[in-house]
């Protein structure tokens, strides 16, 4: 008989510690082995338990997520890491796949996706994004370019909103406007009534200013 993938669930909170362990127990092959409740116990129960596998929350009292990442790599290398959070950024998951993780579960994904997380992280593999990821160079050089390309800010306008704003940052007029997406000047009025509430700014020449300082247009 194939022995069981041994689990260890370190979160703060005990809702997702009962119900995670929960999940997994009723699943065959997987043995909730330990529970820790901040990074300094995750650290202890791991040495001590040498678990196949640590279910890491990221934000945890004490020793965040990282730290106490850091701290068992050194300690225990032979533990495959599953970072368990409701937020990242392209940069924490670069972080963290750098440390050592083996992967990275959303919270609000758990039910879809733990159970395939923990066997594709225990059979080798990483689990990146919702999806198994084979070839880690790979999808690390594709977050980095992610890293490297921040989403733009838009204050909120909308994508038409952003169109008439590209347009006035190339001079043209309301009628000009009014005739490239066949709309009524009236409109146009409109969207700019709202383009200038939305950045604070009052004339044309100050939301053209506005814009190309702020990139809310793509380069030429």
């Amino acid at each position: 008989m194939e022995r069981s993938i041994r689990i260890v669930i370190a979160d703060d909170h005990p809702v997702v510690r009962i119900g995670v362990s929960n999940m997994l127990n009723e699943q065959q092959g997987l043995e909730v082995v330990g529970e820790a409740s901040d990074g300094d116990e995750a650290i202890t129960q791991t040495l001590e338990l040498t678990p196949d596998i640590l279910l890491l929350d990221l934000q945890m009292p004490r020793l965040p997520g990282l730290e106490a990442m850091r701290a068992i790599m050194n300690g225990a290398a032979a533990v495959k890491i599953l970072l368990l959070t409701s937020t990242i950024t392209t940069q924490q998951i670069i972080e963290a796949l750098h440390i050592g993780a083996r992967g990275i579960v959303l919270k609000d994904a758990l039910a879809d996706h733990l159970q395939t997380a923990i066997r594709t992280v225990a059979a080798g593999d990483y689990w990146i994004g919702g999806k198994r990821v084979v070839n880690l160079v790979s999808a690390l050089h594709d977050l980095m370019q992610q890293a490297a390309t921040p989403q733009r800010k838009t204050y909120g306008l909308t994508p038409r909103e952003l169109e008439v704003v590209g347009c006035i940052v190339e001079g043209c007029s309301n009628r000009d406007i009014a005739k490239q997406f066949s709309l009524s000047e009236e409109t146009v009025k409109r969207h700019l009534s709202n383009i200038f509430d939305k950045t604070g700014v009052s004339t044309r020449l100050e939301l053209a200013l506005f814009a190309i300082a702020h990139h809310l247009v793509e380069p030429q």
